[in-house]
């Protein structure tokens, strides 16, 4: 027996063989979407979402692993990896940002 096990409106459940679906949700064939809440607008592109994060306050980090672009705040010990590759971007991801920056982004089902 393989699969996913999936937690959604309180209830757990088996998700055998989810075939790259979005397995956060446990909805497989679909993908999400990272929403910025203020615009509306739908995050397409890294550099999108670079230019969202700065005004926040994060900044670029350039250490450690160079398959990930990485964020961090002076404020927090938070840091934000994404991998390099956006085709690879995620609800895994994007549930990382929406619980680092509350009130700011959303994740969506396409």
């Amino acid at each position: 027996m393989s699969g996913v096990w999936v937690f959604k409106n309180g209830v757990i459940r088996l998700v055998e063989n989810p075939q790259g679906g979005d397995i956060v949700s446990g909805v497989t064939g679909r993908r999400a979407l990272l929403v910025h809440l203020p615009t509306g607008e739908v995050v397409s592109s890294y550099s999108t979402l670079e230019q969202i994060l700065r005004g926040l306050g994060w900044e670029r980090y350039y250490g450690g692993n160079h398959d990930f672009l990485q964020f961090h705040r002076q404020s927090s010990i938070d840091l934000i990896s994404l991998p390099r590759d956006f085709s690879k971007f995620n609800s895994i991801y994007m549930y990382d940002i929406v619980m680092k920056t509350p009130n700011i982004f959303k994740v969506r089902d396409m």
